[in-house]
C-alpha cells in the first residue's frame, strides 16, 4: 500500500493497523521522500528481584555533607 502524506495524515489509525498485520506501508511526499511503516516486536520484560543489585550500589560517608560547589548559594 503506497499513500502520499496527505492522505495518510487522514487516516493514520488505518495505516498503523495493516502494518500491524504485515502490510507494506509505504508514505510519500511530493519531493519524493519515503517511508515505510513497519511493525516492532514488543519485548516481554522479565519480572524485577527484589535484591538483585545487591552490592552494586554504595554511598558515601559524607553522602549528606554540604556540596562546597553551593556554598554560596546556601547562605
Amino acid at each position: 500500500m503506497a499513500i502520499y502524506v496527505e492522505k495518510a495524515q487522514n487516516s493514520l489509525n488505518e495505516l498503523l493497523s495493516e502494518a500491524h498485520k504485515g502490510k507494506a506501508v509505504f508514505i510519500a511526499a511530493e519531493n519524493g521522500w519515503v517511508v515505510k511503516l513497519v511493525p516492532t516486536p514488543v519485548m516481554a520484560r522479565k519480572p524485577r528481584k527484589a535484591g538483585s543489585a545487591r552490592g552494586q550500589v554504595w554511598m558515601s560517608d559524607d553522602f549528606d555533607e554540604p556540596l562546597e560547589d553551593f556554598a554560596d548559594y546556601m547562605e
